[in-house]
């Protein structure tokens, strides 16, 4: 059995005010990429995803076979490919918390 890989990706936005300001081709741009993130959870590639409630940064952490397969998913985002942010991507380590 192999031993699956996390790697976080984070999505800062190039203008603070994006949520609120977004043309319709962003707009577009967000579904696209919102319908990919859901369609690579389907296939259980995605072990978290969420976005800043201010709209600053997205996250999403991939969970992969290799860093290829994390490079591959990151490049092909529609957000990504349509620079809508700064993209970051980084092997990543899920810690779990403990009992307070």
């Amino acid at each position: 059995m192999s031993h699956r890989l996390d790697f976080i990706c984070l999505l800062r936005l190039k203008r603070p005010d994006f949520l609120t300001t977004m043309t319709p081709e962003e707009q577009a741009v967000m579904g696209e990429h919102i319908e990919y993130i859901r369609n690579i959870s389907a296939q259980g590639n995605i072990a978290l995803s969420g976005a800043a409630v201010d709209g600053s940064v997205g996250v999403v952490i991939y969970r992969v076979d290799s860093a290829e397969e994390a490079r591959r998913l990151f490049y092909n985002d529609p957000a990504v490919i349509a620079g809508i942010g700064y993209p970051e991507l980084h092997p990543f380590r899920i810690g779990y918390p403990t009992a307070i």
